[in-house]
Order: structure tokens, then sequence, then C-alpha cells
């Protein structure tokens, strides 16, 4: 519980010293934030954030890159069962949240428009692969894009309403 407050509170703090608040598309080159960054400052990714923190990823993901994230909402991670996140945080479950997290990240960057079109079968940092498809819009797995190519410095986001699981 104390781990959760901190994880929660240092997710805040963030969120509050970062100046967007909002998430917007820009073009690769002005990016200002890399993929953390940008995830703190949309608002919309706290129990992300305070995975990735807990997860001991955060500076994997500042990198260079170039990465491209499948990044689930808040209300993606609502929708899991009850427990689940609160479960993953804890410090025994660190390899387990590693590898979910990393399910969601794909080695360059990659662009909707790309997609467009296709079926693929994609490897993940984690190892296995994700199944993207972009005949009618684009789909991760389960999961649809609700918003894609949110640029940052060093790859792109593209804003997922479920959790991918491996």
């Amino acid at each position: 519980m104390i781990r959760r407050a901190f994880i929660a509170g240092t997710a805040a703090l963030a969120l509050s010293a970062c100046a967007s608040d909002t998430m917007k598309p820009t073009p690769s080159h002005t990016a200002t934030g890399d993929i953390v960054d940008v995830a703190v400052g949309a608002g919309q990714f706290n129990t992300l954030v305070a995975a990735v923190q807990a997860a001991g990823l955060v500076d994997t993901l500042k990198g260079p890159g170039p990465f491209t994230v499948f990044a689930p909402t808040d209300a993606a991670f609502a929708k899991l069962p009850a427990g689940t996140v609160e479960s993953l945080l804890l410090p025994e479950n660190k390899a387990k949240l590693t590898e979910i997290l990393t399910y969601h990240v794909v080695a360059g960057e990659t662009r909707a428009a790309a997609l467009s079109g296709q079926f693929l079968s994609v490897p993940t940092v984690a190892g296995p692969t994700v199944q993207i498809d972009g005949r009618n819009g684009v789909r991760v797995n389960n999961a649809t894009v609700v918003t894609a190519d949110v640029d940052a410095s060093n790859g792109v986001i593209h804003v997922i309403d479920t959790v991918l699981l491996p």
C-alpha cells in the first residue's frame, strides 16, 4: 500500500512538473520530450507511468530508441480484473510486469500510415509477436489504436484502449 502511494505520488509529481497537458501529435523533428515525458504530460497514462517506474524501465524508454510504443490508457488498465495492477506493482512481480510492458514496445519507429492495409506479425521487445491489423483502422491483437502517431523525440506512441498481455 505504501509502495503504491509512493508510485502514485511520484507520477503525480512528474505530471505537475510537465508543461504539456495534452497529447498533441507534432512533427518528430520538433518533439521535445521522450516517450516517458510525453506519456507523463498526457495525463491519461498515470498507471502506465507508475508501472514503467516500478519495472525500472524509465531509463530504457528515455533512451535513444527509436521505439514504437502501444500505450494503454488508465481506462485500459481499469478494464483488467480487480487487483491485477496492484499485484503487478509488487516487487516480487517485477519480472512479469516487465514482460507485459515490453510486450507493448516494438523496436524502430512505425507510423500508422505504414500499417494501412497491412496485416503483420511483429516481434516486440519482450520477444513474442503482436498481430497488427491495419486493414480497417489499426488494431494490435485485441486492442484498438484510438490515437495514432503521437510524436516523441525517441519514437512514436500509439494510444490503445486495452492492455496487451503476452
